[in-house]
């Protein structure tokens, strides 16, 4: 199963405006995780038993 990234910390931005942006790079990682996820679940299509607690 893929893992998602880590979301980088509000502080980890510098605020000059940089481009790409560490958020406008954390959001293109998210978008991949999330190709890679739908992906995923269409080859894995059973449910994934929850881990007790």
């Amino acid at each position: 199963m893929p893992q998602a990234p880590e979301q980088p910390d509000l502080d980890a931005c510098c605020g000059d405006g940089c481009n790409p942006c560490i958020f406008d790079l954390y959001d293109l990682a998210m978008d991949e995780y999330r190709q890679a996820l739908r992906a995923w679940h269409a080859r894995h299509p059973e449910p994934i038993p929850l881990k007790p607690q």
